[in-house]
C-alpha cells in the first residue's frame, strides 16, 4: 500500500504544509477486516502543523478528511489521527 501512503503525504502535505508527518500503515493487522476486504487500508497519521491553530479537534480533523478528499471512500477505511500545532508538539518534547 506505498502508493497510498505517498498519496496521503501528497495530499497533506500539498493543503496543510507539515513541519512533521507520520504514516503508519496498520493494515496488516486487520486483514480478513471488512475494510480490508474491500481493499481499503488502516493508517495512523501523526501530523504537526501551523494550520491547526486556535482549531478545534473536531475542525483539525476535517481539514485532515478535506485534504484526503476521495481517498476515505476506498483507499483508506480507517484513519487515525493525532493532529498537533508547532507549539503543542514542543511542549510535548519537554
Amino acid at each position: 500500500m506505498k502508493e497510498t501512503i505517498d498519496s496521503i503525504r501528497h495530499n497533506l502535505t500539498t493543503v496543510l504544509k507539515p513541519s512533521l508527518l507520520e504514516i503508519i500503515d496498520n493494515s496488516a493487522a486487520h486483514a480478513g477486516h471488512a475494510g480490508a476486504r474491500k481493499g481499503g487500508g488502516h493508517y495512523n497519521v501523526t501530523i504537526v502543523s501551523a494550520a491547526f491553530e486556535k482549531k478545534t479537534l473536531v475542525q483539525r480533523h476535517q481539514l485532515i478528511y478535506a485534504a484526503l478528499g476521495d481517498m476515505m471512500k476506498e483507499e483508506i477505511h480507517a484513519l487515525g489521527i493525532n493532529a498537533l500545532t508547532p507549539t503543542e508538539e514542543t511542549k510535548g518534547n519537554k
